[in-house]
């Protein structure tokens, strides 16, 4: 360590819980430690990583937050997602399936893919993770928590291009101790943890540490009755250091984490209902054909209660074919002569009609309380060699295995009964509609359907499940100097390979109804229907098992297959170079060789063989399973850097001052978008998408100043950024995918952080961040909410069942089709027949024929691949200049802590408030995108006596109860375009006692 800060005037001392940094003079300490009393108006001072090498945050040309254990425990910060409280330019939201977005000036993870990257490097111990439980888990025995500002290219290179958060735990010590920490709360919250180390000699000790969390749900389920969004988790550590010469050191971590309650994944879902046009083109629509020209719902501000609404249920794809679904059934009268029975109790069933939504946030109705698993492990080995007494090798070696389960009600309504009561047995039907004959069974005795993965309904349920398998295995070599003389260097090499699946399912019993009962109608007459080599006429599989033991072959449901693998190495260094005494310059630069394999796995829902014969084609090519297409394979070979200049002024207005100017070059792979439904071209050909998105790269330039004022009483930190970014990776979901798609961006901000301590008792600190971004020039994309831009010669069509996603076409040949006074739903499925560009135009409705074109029937020519804007997606929304999603103009944060002593006991009061202004979820910047401002208030009472080693605290955090909005994410066109909204944690009271040992 002396070696390390040889140069700088500093030497340091360990206290308590934090590392301090004492200001020198002719070698005589001016202060010590603040928990010892010396000069207590002392700002603490962490020594850090971020550099690799062990520096005073002080004097790291680098945006850089840290936080002791203290120092979270201080401001309730017990996770991850808690940071943004603290750190300048900093959001923090869930999102969509098993992701989470942590972003910093602008720039996070808004790619949903299984071969996406973070730009965020998480690390542990400065081990980056690909997958990791930042947003579940909650802090453990953590020696800091490091947080870079800005791209990261030299050291944490690869998916670092917003920067790091890097969670430093404490190894074992040389002493003999323990901690035990117990707390109770409201939401009958307990928790516990503790930790114990134990030196087993003089050159080896071991350390364990453990925390559990139980607490009751936050969120009341009326359909129910019962709470969810609970936690029960914990987190155990097992490290051992061992220290047998001087020039030799190892240790080795394991740490473990798992969880196994009702998390939600995601909040409550809004909708401003879309009733759709009641006219088109002048023509009146009826109640059928106006649902087909419907999409759910509209893009409405979420911030109205006209967002609490539902969607639009008779819309949804599988409703106009169930609409036309009947069973014969035996009457008095003439042989053979049958009765038509209707599957649905009304001809025209909305399963959401008349229902609405409580307008609280943490109200939900649900007819499926959430599952939530997780586990993660991290192993790891450290070596670290003293070649000599300025040289040193370092070595890391990580593997990790993250698992994860979560599943929960998919539409987050529950809908009305929409069963009809057959209740008759079973009869061989011959006069089907169209000509259709089948042995038909009663699906629904009683008006309850029984889903094999679902269970028995009278109503529609929906159900999805995200779940994923993860492993990685890193190695990393350094060779650090730390010479006396002006030059110094950091070199090192690393290799990366993580392989993941990751499965995305729905489930739906109307799906399931749809494939037992209308496209399996010709097999043979059992439960469930099983495809067999000699099924008659094409088949759709039904999975037979229940949900807890699928076999992932159904076709009766919906499942996105994602298998990655990616492997990536690099060699890397740094030059630190003291031009003078109170200049250095350091220069960086990095090689990354990435390639990553996928293989995609189409989905197939509700899609069947076409086995040669009569009857309504699902456009499939295969009755069961998901075969897999061809690897998508992808490789880059990137530079990336960075070269700073900084200076430290002898000021007389300062006791220590930096000022550093920097330029950084940053990159993140691309990767494969996830595979589109499997649909036979020779049956519809439909909306081409893009197969792959591009790598991000970002030009970083930055100038910033540290500064300790007042005997270090003040510290002020400031930084002014400018960022040019290219191809930043940006999803929606579209044809039931996560589409990827790649923009240009411009970001400039600054940031200011203090720390004050005006007396001895009392602190306070605030950081403040402002942040510009701006789309770049002929930035465009198709917003699925607003498909034709508001231009009254195109009109929105909903398509068919298999056909994910919905489309434009001419107003006039809606109208021509309105016009022309068919049957309901005749003219709802001609309507639908506008989605597909195939000759076969109509195959998939069993009520058109085969080879039907409009053109034979209307009097016109149509193909949306040829005659559509995009292919019939729709048009593109100008974004240029729009500001990037999540990154709010001003963020900042106000804390105040004063102590009072007490005898031998010292009381310390905190407050602190959080503040973020408004910003977009979208890079649409409509309306419909807004996030409003949102705040946030905590507050503690810590009571410490040192002397004995007991502290007791009692907190409040979010004082007020607040529920923003702080994110969402858009539902896919078939299920209606709901939003999918992300809160905080309500308000959460404890107190808490912690004794040391």
């Amino acid at each position: 360590m002396t070696a390390l800060l040889a140069g700088t005037g500093l030497t340091y001392r360990r206290s308590g819980e934090t590392f301090l940094i004492v200001k020198k003079e002719d070698d005589a300490p001016q202060s010590a430690s603040a928990n010892e009393g010396a000069e207590p108006s002392l700002v603490d001072e962490l020594i850090v990583t971020a550099q690799k090498k062990e520096e005073s945050i002080q004097d790291v040309p680098i945006a850089v937050s840290a936080f002791s254990a203290q120092a979270l425990d201080e401001r309730k910060i017990e996770g991850g997602p808690e940071l943004l409280r603290a750190i300048p330019n900093v959001s923090f939201s869930k999102a969509n399936f098993s992701m989470y977005n942590f972003s910093i000036r602008g720039i996070g993870t808004k790619a949903i893919s299984a071969s996406s990257d973070p730009a965020v490097a998480v690390s542990f111990n400065n081990t980056p993770l690909i997958r990791n439980r930042l947003f579940e888990q909650e802090f453990l025995d953590v020696e800091r928590v490091e947080v870079l500002r800005g791209p990261q290219g030299t050291l944490y290179g690869r998916n670092a291009t917003a920067g790091v958060v890097n969670m430093i735990p404490r190894l074992p010590g040389p002493n003999l101790e323990a901690m035990m920490k117990a707390e109770l709360g409201n939401y009958s919250t307990g928790r516990l943890s503790g930790m114990f180390n134990m030196p087993l000699g003089d050159t080896l000790a071991i350390r364990v540490a453990g925390a559990l969390t139980q607490r009751d749900g936050f969120d009341y389920n009326t359909f129910t009755k019962k709470n969810v969004n609970n936690r029960d988790l914990w987190s155990t550590r097992l490290s051992a250091k061992w220290d047998p010469v001087d020039w030799f050191s190892a240790n080795v971590i394991w740490e473990h984490f798992e969880e196994d309650d009702q998390r939600s994944r995601t909040g409550k879902q809004l909708c401003t209902r879309d009733d759709g046009p009641a006219k088109v083109g002048g023509v009146n629509t009826s109640a059928l054909t106006r649902a087909r020209l419907s999409q759910g719902c509209l893009p409405g501000t979420l911030f109205n209660d006209t967002a609490y609404g539902v969607p639009n249920g008779l819309s949804f794809p599988q409703f106009l074919v169930a609409d036309g679904i009947t069973f014969g059934y035996p009457t008095p009268g003439p042989r053979n002569q049958n009765t038509l029975v209707r599957a649905f109790k009304n001809r025209l069933t909305d399963p959401y009609l008349g229902l609405v939504q409580s307008r609280d946030l943490r109200e939900i109705a649900t007819s499926y309380d959430p599952i939530f698993r997780s586990k993660n492990d991290v192993v790891q080995l450290n070596l670290s060699f003293d070649l000599s007494d300025n040289l040193q090798l370092i070595s890391q070696t990580a593997y990790t295995e993250d698992r994860y389960y979560s599943s929960q009600d998919y539409n987050r309504f529950v809908s009305n009964p929409i069963f009809s009561d057959t209740g008759q047995p079973m009869v061989n039907a011959s006069n089907l509609p169209y000509g259709y004959s089948a042995t038909i069974r009663p699906p629904t005795p009683g008006g309850v359907y029984t889903d094999p993965q679902l269970g028995a309904s009278d109503r529609m349920l929906a159900v999805d499940l995200s779940q994923s398998q993860n492993r990685q295995w890193s190695q990393e070599v350094r060779l650090q100097s730390a010479f006396e003389g002006p030059l110094n260097f950091s070199l090192g090499a690393n290799y990366l390979k993580f392989k993941s699946q990751d499965d995305y399912y729905v489930f739906n019993n109307t799906f399931t109804y749809l494939a037992e009962y209308l496209y399996n109608s010709g097999a043979p007459p059992k439960t469930p229907v099983i495809c067999e080599p000699t099924t008659p006429k094409e088949c759709v599989y039904v999975d037979p098992n229940p949900l807890s033991s699928i076999n992932g072959e159904g076709h009766n449901y919906f499942r996105s297959k994602n298998v990655v693998q990616i492997e990536s190495w690099a060699i890397f260094g740094e030059a630190y170079w003291e031009v003078t005494p109170d200049v250095k310059i350091t220069a960086g630069l990095r090689y990354t060789d990435d390639s990553k394999v996928s293989t995609p796995y189409p989905s197939q829902l509700l899609l069947g063989a076409d086995r040669g014969t009569s009857g309504p084609s699902t456009g499939g090519k295969y009755s069961r399973g998901y075969p897999a297409l061809p690897d998508i394979k992808q490789g880059w070979n990137e530079f990336t850097g960075r070269f700073v200049v900084d200076w430290k002024p002898d000021l007389s207005f300062s006791d220590d001052t930096l000022v550093y100017a920097s330029y950084a070059r940053g990159y993140k792979g691309g990767g494969s978008n996830p595979p589109r439904v499997d649909i036979d071209p020779n049956v519809v050909q439909y909306q081409p998408l893009a197969e792959t998105f591009r790598p991000e790269y970002l030009n970083a330039f930055e100038i910033g100043t540290k500064n300790t004022f007042m005997n270090g009483a003040l510290r002020l930190n400031a930084t002014a950024f400018y960022y040019d970014y290219k191809d930043y990776q940006v999803s929606q979901i579209v044809d039931r995918i996560s589409l990827n798609e790649n923009f240009d961006a411009k970001n400039m901000g600054a940031e200011l952080e203090v720390i004050w301590h005006p007396t001895p008792e009392l602190r306070l600190d605030a950081n403040i961040g402002y942040l510009h971004t701006e789309l770049g020039k002929g930035a465009q994309s198709i917003d699925v909410m607003n498909r034709t831009q508001g231009n009254p010669d195109w009109t929105l069509v909903r398509p068919w069942v298999q056909v994910p996603s919905n489309c434009v076409a001419p107003t006039r040949h809606v109208a021509t089709i309105l016009g022309r006074g068919l049957d309901d739903t005749l003219a709802a499925q001609a309507l639908t027949a506008l989605c597909s560009g195939s000759a076969r135009i109509g195959s998939f409705d069993p009520a058109l024929p085969s080879l039907f074109r409009f053109w034979q029937m209307f009097g016109f020519t149509y193909n949306p691949l040829k005659d559509a804007p995009n292919g019939g997606r729709g048009f593109y929304a100008n974004l240029e200049g729009n500001e990037l999603p999540n990154a709010p103009n001003w963020t900042f944060n106000l804390g105040a802590q004063y102590t009072f002593n007490i005898n031998d006991w010292r009381l310390t009061v905190r407050g602190d408030y959080y503040r973020q202004s408004e910003s977009y979820a979208r890079v649409y910047n409509t309306q419909y995108d807004r996030l409003e401002a949102w705040d946030n208030t905590n507050l503690s009472a810590t009571l410490e006596n040192p002397n004995s080693n007991m502290v007791v605290q009692v907190y409040v955090k979010n004082v007020f109860d607040d529920a923003p909005i702080t994110d969402f994410f858009t539902n896919s066109d078939d299920t209606g375009l709901t939003a999918n909204v992300f809160t905080l944690d309500p308000r959460i009271i404890g107190v808490s006692i912690m004794g040391r040992f």
